[in-house]
């Protein structure tokens, strides 16, 4: 599809960037068939066709995603220098998704709905007006009545001193070794015993045979290494488990935000971000994926349910989205100590999985606990960092 520049198309919804949240929300509106009606554009630089990284969640139940999960495990482990320790999952499963499989699943659903339009086209410009939004991209210009944005704008975090603001850095390799030193039946959620360096860093690792995995060297903290020490610390990890010879078949690397900047305050009548974007990704933990999956189904149904047909668009307000939660609190707490302490990583994520039960820990990592089991949980953390961010805390929000 290409538009002479003079003109200008309108739509009723456009997506600006097509990340894991805009393909979510687009896919279940199809799923829903109550936005058929709805033309949709779809705007993004990237085509998504090259497997750019790889989703994790945990799930006890069936969910959309089972036919494209490349690899679920029943087991975890989590280690230290001190400990190791095996996790039982059960009723849980870890479950994979290549980013490849997940755009090929969703653009082959949309790709056959007539209301959906997908551009490779770069945004640059958004402007909301009273009765619709501006959306200009390097080619072309748009209108739109809503507009769902999931392009993250650093500047808004950066500028700002009122929340902490840590990166979940990571940089990952597809390996195949010579030697058999993975188990295939078990995930390496964190271990900690890599040197820490004053920071919280970990290695996380995806066996898909003994002989292949993907192996992560991951940080949660304020700034980025240089790209050999990541890949450095890959190597001696590799050779501690006995992998002298291996071959790097695919490398991922990414920096996910984890702050609890109130990004909702920047939705308006017409505007809504999502995505990491919109602060849909989880802040304590950087995890997207279970994330997002919640927020686009409740993203849909609020669509729905606040557009009947004998109603005017008007009565629609995207500010209105958003409702904050106890698990906000808890995770601005945990930011607070990383940001300030950054080496007491290790303890805390070691004084919750050491005895507790790893259940109860997903459970809560999911903000699915009623508040008696969050008491559970966050009485196994160190108190005296928890006791000091608490007051700190609640001085900032006075």
């Amino acid at each position: 599809m290409r538009m002479h520049s003079s003109q200008i198309k309108h739509f009723n919804y456009i997506f600006t960037g097509t990340g894991l949240s805009t393909l979510m929300t687009v896919y279940k509106m199809v799923l829903s068939g109550k936005f058929a009606d709805k033309s949709i554009l779809l705007l993004d630089e990237s085509q998504k066709k090259i497997n750019d990284r790889t989703w994790c969640f945990w799930t006890k139940d069936e969910t959309m995603w089972n036919s494209i999960i490349s690899k679920k495990w029943d087991s975890a482990l989590f280690a230290n220098e001190d400990f190791k320790r095996d996790l039982e999952l059960k009723p849980y499963q870890y479950n994979q998704i290549r980013g490849i499989d997940f755009y090929n699943f969703v653009f082959e659903t949309i790709s056959k709905e007539s209301n959906i339009t997908f551009l490779k086209e770069k945004v640059t410009d958004i402007n909301e007006l009273e009765t619709h939004v501006f959306v200009g991209t390097e080619e072309n210009r748009y209108t739109c009545d809503y507009l769902f944005n999931s392009i993250y704008t650093k500047a808004f975090v950066q500028t700002q001193t009122k929340y902490p603001v840590l990166q979940q850095h990571f940089v990952g390799w597809f390996v195949k070794t010579e030697a058999k030193v993975f188990n295939p039946e078990q995930a390496t959620f964190m271990d900690f015993s890599v040197e820490q360096k004053g920071n919280t860093r970990f290695m996380y690792v995806l066996p898909t045979s003994k002989t292949e995995a993907l192996v992560e060297y991951t940080l949660f903290s304020e700034n980025l290494l240089e790209k050999e020490e990541y890949e450095n610390e890959i190597r001696l990890y590799l050779q501690k488990l006995g992998a002298d010879k291996f071959e790097i078949i695919e490398k991922e690397q990414g920096s996910i935000p984890m702050t609890c900047y109130p990004f909702w305050k920047k939705n308006t009548k017409r505007v809504l971000n999502i995505g990491t974007a919109g602060g849909w990704t989880k802040a304590s933990t950087g995890f997207t994926f279970r994330n997002s999956d919640k927020k686009s189904s409740e993203l849909v149904e609020f669509l729905h349910s606040s557009t009947p047909l004998r109603m005017t668009t008007e009565s629609l307000k995207m500010s209105s989205f958003h409702k904050k939660s106890r698990f906000w609190f808890y995770d601005l707490l945990l930011l607070d100590i990383l940001y300030r302490h950054n080496e007491l990583g290790s303890p805390i994520f070691s004084s919750l999985f050491q005895k507790g039960n790893p259940a109860l820990v997903f459970r809560f990592l999911d903000e699915e606990t009623s508040l008696m089991q969050d008491v559970k949980v966050i009485l196994k953390c160190p108190k005296i960092p928890f006791i000091k961010a608490l007051f700190r805390v609640i001085f900032l929000s006075k």
